[in-house]
């Protein structure tokens, strides 16, 4: 198991998250949210995610089944991590966000089929 940290763009928000599977399930969702943020993500489970610095600088959004939730730095805006719809034991981190990490290495990173979710069948 690989443990990194993630931070958001002006460094208030800082996360230490244990990668299981490291980078491989890689993957962008195309739901009507998440493709206007375009931003690569990789599932951990809850456990495995840690905030442990700027708890009060997060900022939640939840909207239509209000099961997703999505965290965002309140002073840069930059997403983070989010608790998936689809499995809500599991967090979506930001790839952008960890540390050393740079997304286009990971290309072609696949896109799920977010407008057809799992939880609306």
């Amino acid at each position: 198991m690989s443990t990194v940290r993630a931070s958001c763009h002006c460094g208030a928000v800082v996360l230490r998250v244990d990668l299981p599977n490291g980078l491989t399930d890689a993957h962008r969702c195309d739901c009507s949210f998440c493709r206007r943020r375009a931003a690569p993500n990789v599932s951990v489970p809850l456990d495995a995610l840690e905030v442990i610095e700027g708890a009060d600088s997060l900022t939640l959004y939840q909207w239509n089944t209000m099961t997703a939730k999505h965290w965002f730095c309140s002073v840069c805006g930059i997403y983070t991590h989010h608790q998936r719809r689809s499995n809500p034991n599991e967090y979506g981190v930001n790839i952008g966000c960890i540390d050393g990490v740079n997304p286009a290495d990971l290309e072609p990173i696949p896109w799920s089929d977010g407008v057809n979710h799992p939880s609306d069948r």
